[in-house]
């Protein structure tokens, strides 16, 4: 009888791993606010490292949020000049520039 047990319970450990390997393939998603201004080169760079990293990294979904700091006044006084200026997961993460091993680390953490 304590073989029916055992294997009883292998079955449903088993259907506890298939449901958390389902779980696990499902990408994290990761909230990314990127503030930026209109005719920001270092702007425009900082979106195209974001956009690289996130459609490189397995695992992560990265939700990319850009704002136009010039939209807003508050914004516009609170950021000035310093944009790029990211966010991720809602921690200041990055100002002026976007390092991509730096952004893969803080994405990962993130998860």
């Amino acid at each position: 009888m304590s073989g029916e047990d055992d294997s009883t319970a292998a079955e449903e450990g088993d259907g506890d791993a298939a449901r958390d390997d389902a779980s696990d393939d499902a990408p994290a998603t990761v909230p990314v606010t990127l503030y930026t201004r209109e005719d920001c080169s270092l702007c425009v760079v900082a979106r195209e490292t974001i956009e690289s990293v996130a459609a490189d990294l397995d695992g992560v979904r990265v939700d990319l949020d850009v704002i136009d700091v010039d939209t807003d006044p508050e914004l516009a006084e609170e950021y000035g000049e310093r944009v790029p200026y990211v966010l991720v997961d809602g921690h200041p993460a990055f100002k002026y520039e976007v390092d991509e091993r730096e952004l893969r680390l803080k994405l990962l953490a993130a998860t």
